[in-house]
């Protein structure tokens, strides 16, 4: 059985200052999908990046095929492009945010950063806009989860204030 942490965030409470800075590193820009283009391409290439940041989260197992992932995660009532963030350098897209809308909460899908790129507090950054892409939608809640061994994702996200909660959102 996988032991699973339910964390939230009041988004309402959340005080973005201390994070702030987090999105002016050098040499990065960050983009939602939206402003890119929602496109073929880019739904591709979303995929191709996520696929690659999961990869080594502890439990995760084998990854969606595209179809499944497009499926799944991109052709669902809860897909927005405006809740996916990318952190590009160069050009290249090396982390990624994607934040879907429920009914009466924000869910934060993935935050992942490439391997080469962590530790510069990207992930911090992505997870930034998705708190503000969540207060801007009108949500007040912000809810991640991930599997208990991938402990960099909890600290991250605790660090910025989310809480432990004891089960998923639809039996709270």
């Amino acid at each position: 059985m996988t032991d699973w942490v339910w964390l939230e965030l009041d988004v309402d409470a959340f005080d973005d200052r201390e994070f702030e800075p987090y999105l002016r590193r050098s040499g990065v820009e960050f983009v939602s999908l939206a402003e890119l283009g929602d496109t073929a391409e880019h739904r591709r290439s979303l995929y191709e990046l996520n696929r690659a940041c999961a990869a080594d989260i502890p439990g995760r197992g084998p990854f969606y095929s595209y179809a499944d992932y497009v499926a799944q995660r991109i052709e669902v009532p809860s897909f927005t492009p405006d809740g996916v963030f990318f952190a590009l350098r160069g050009g290249d897209w090396i982390g990624m945010s994607a934040t879907s809308l429920r009914a009466g909460y924000a869910f934060s899908e993935m935050t992942g950063v490439l391997a080469a790129h962590r530790g510069q507090g990207l992930s911090l950054a992505l997870k930034l806009l998705a708190v503000r892409f969540a207060r801007d939608a009108g949500h007040r809640r912000l809810i991640a989860c991930h599997h208990a061994a991938n402990t960099p994702a909890i600290m991250m996200n605790r660090r910025l204030g989310f809480v432990d909660r004891d089960r998923p959102p639809d039996q709270w």
